[in-house]
């Protein structure tokens, strides 16, 4: 079948949509840092579980009826389900800010393999300039946003991690190369991942009891940074740029940063100001860029 449309503009209502899922990816640190006590697949699992709900007044109430191709299935599954996994494993045997900083390769990876996956686009100077300033604002926002600091030597964790950057710039966009699906089937994507997840933490992870605030504070980022997130990202990169949009990306760990210094009750340095236009300027930058 012939793949869908990939639009090359960078229009206002995709930056929106994108800018909505960047925001709530980046509460998705403080929640975690409020919900650490919770093993990181049990909260997963449970996080996607809920946020797989969202899609039930999208399919009418019958997200059991919301049906797409098993390539397609099997692509959601791969980006959300693979995407955490990786993640948990690298930062599990890796320096976190050294890991978290490979992770958010990925704003990059879709700017640079946008040629690869979407037949017709093509990579401008102001692209690569827009991606690699954006990667150094990120970096720069992560590092001096981190009162943990950056540890030397190599850790075999900088793979999956590296390999978790990959599998969400891929999936991001291989979604625009299969068949077109309803933004309901989102739900489908994170139902199937949550159960994976859940199986994840029955076999690695301990059983935890958890309180009624863990259960409040897991509704909020099931509906949030692994819910409604996903399912603007994914109307976001049916209607817009994916370079554009892989540029804004870059805002999430400055956002990130930014809530985590707000839970520390602490004052962003100027290096995390710095980051800030530097990130800015890359948007700008990207958006300028010829099709």
């Amino acid at each position: 079948m012939t793949p869908p449309n990939h639009p090359a503009k960078a229009t206002p209502q995709a930056t929106l949509l994108a800018l909505g899922a960047i925001a709530l990816w980046g509460t998705l640190a403080p929640l975690g840092v409020l919900l650490q006590q919770v093993p990181p697949f049990l909260l997963t699992g449970l996080g996607l579980l809920v946020g797989s709900l969202i899609a039930l007044p999208l399919s009418g109430g019958r997200l059991a009826v919301v049906t797409v191709p098993m390539r397609t299935l099997l692509l959601g599954v791969y980006g959300l389900f693979g995407f955490h996994f990786l993640l948990f494993i690298a930062l599990r045997h890796a320096p976190p800010v050294q890991a978290n900083l490979v992770n958010y390769l990925w704003p990059l990876g879709i700017v640079l393999m946008a040629p690869l996956f979407l037949p017709g686009m093509r990579l401008r100077a102001l692209h690569i300039a827009a991606a690699l300033l954006g990667f150094a604002g990120a970096a720069l926002a992560i590092v001096g946003g981190s009162s943990q600091g950056m540890q030397g030597g190599f850790a075999w964790g900088y793979l999956p991690a590296l390999a978790s950057a990959f599998v969400w710039a891929s999936y991001s966009l291989m979604t625009q190369r299969v068949p077109p699906f309803p933004n309901a089937a989102i739900g489908l994507f994170g139902l199937v991942s949550g159960v994976l997840s859940l199986a994840c933490h029955a076999v690695l992870e301990p059983a935890v009891a958890l309180s009624a605030t863990d259960w409040g504070l897991i509704v909020a980022m099931g509906l949030g940074p692994l819910g409604a997130a996903f399912y603007l990202w994914d109307a976001a990169l049916k209607r817009g740029d994916a370079r554009h949009i892989g540029v804004l990306s870059f805002l999430t760990p400055l956002l990130s940063t930014l809530a985590l210094l707000w839970v520390r009750h602490e004052t962003p340095s100027p290096s995390v100001a710095l980051a800030a236009a530097m990130i800015v300027g890359a948007a700008v930058l990207g958006s300028r860029a010829k099709k």
